[in-house]
């Protein structure tokens, strides 16, 4: 590959893609949110060995003029520029229509103009809704039950679309909940973390019923990587999940197990999704990544979820990077 253009390289997954790219030389255009601070995100802190050795463009990702300036002279694109918090969906659905729908035929228009030989599209679990059947495959039926989720389900749709009309070479990677260092408050594992590094023993949670299947930061980025460097998965959906399923409250259980600590669990009714909206139970299949892809978890299983956490609550409790989170205010 003579360059890959990363959207959303600003962020938690994105950050340490680029990173893992970089280190494996390939030349890669971080695409980040312009601001008039002009803050790059996570990458204003990456490694030292990474630090220079990519190229920053500043954009909008429901641009598509920036967007196709972009992606000039990149053989590939790694798209993962999304809204991704849920409940801010609940009351700003339309900026998750223009960022997520919009912007995602935004990239492919311009692949398929500039001719780019690969496009890899991040998907979500929560496409999939509360799971019928267990483990998920990639044909479990698609529920959007929340604004985000079928925003992220119309990209999906619009990706594919341009695979079956104009045969671009897209790959849909469907990622499930991912975790890890530099993650926003505005996820479970982090939230409970923050709280609990900042010497509370009650921690203010949502539903702790429902099911996820956490798949560890550096797996995802893996998968994408295996994804990207692959011949295969044109015009497929793949799922990235560690086919092990675990429970909020059992997760909170692990993660003040890792913090040598005892913590009580508080409901805080403002975390609770609307009863229909809430996504019982996750759990992936991914065999088919294996099969497409030769990809599996290093970080898989409840040994693997508890190396994990270990490592994330590692990173949070530095106060350099513990200062960047607000424990006591609810992150939507």
């Amino acid at each position: 590959m003579n360059a890959v253009l990363v959207t959303g390289a600003d962020g938690f997954i994105g950050s340490h893609l680029v990173e893992h790219l970089v280190r494996k030389g390939h030349k890669v255009r971080a695409f980040v949110q312009y601001n008039s601070f002009n803050s790059w995100g996570w990458l204003d802190r990456c490694a030292p060995d990474v630090k220079g050795n990519f190229e920053v463009f500043a954009g909008d990702i429901r641009d598509p003029h920036g967007v196709c300036t972009a992606m000039k002279g990149c053989d590939a694109v790694l798209h993962l520029a999304a809204l991704i918090a849920i409940p801010y969906s609940y009351h700003s659905p339309d900026t998750y229509v223009d960022t997520n729908v919009k912007g995602t035929l935004n990239i492919l228009q311009a692949a398929r103009d500039l001719g780019v030989r690969r496009v890899i599209h991040t998907s979500t679990s929560e496409v999939y809704g509360t799971a019928r059947f267990v483990p998920i495959t990639e044909e479990h039926p698609l529920q959007g039950q929340s604004p985000y989720s079928a925003s992220k389900i119309a990209a999906d749709q619009m990706a594919y679309s341009f695979y079956a009309s104009f045969d671009l070479p897209v790959v849909i990677a469907r990622p499930f909940n991912t975790y890890g260092p530099r993650q926003s408050a505005r996820a479970v594992i982090p939230t409970i973390i923050a709280q609990i590094a900042n010497g509370k023993k009650q921690i203010s949670l949502g539903a702790v019923s429902p099911t996820r299947d956490f798949n560890f930061v550096q797996d995802t980025v893996s998968g994408f990587v295996a994804a990207l460097e692959s011949d295969q998965g044109m015009g497929e959906v793949v799922n990235f999940g560690s086919n092990f399923e675990v429970s909020i409250g059992e997760t909170a259980a692990l993660i003040a197990e890792a913090m040598n600590t005892q913590v009580e669990i508080v409901t805080d009714e403002q975390r609770l999704r609307p009863a229909n909206s809430e996504v019982e139970r996750l759990w992936a299949d991914n065999a088919k990544a294996f099969k497409l892809f030769g990809w599996s978890p290093s970080y898989g299983g409840r040994e693997g979820l508890k190396r994990g956490l270990a490592e994330t609550a590692q990173w949070f409790v530095q106060p350099e990077n513990l200062r960047g989170y607000k424990a006591d205010i609810y992150n939507i």
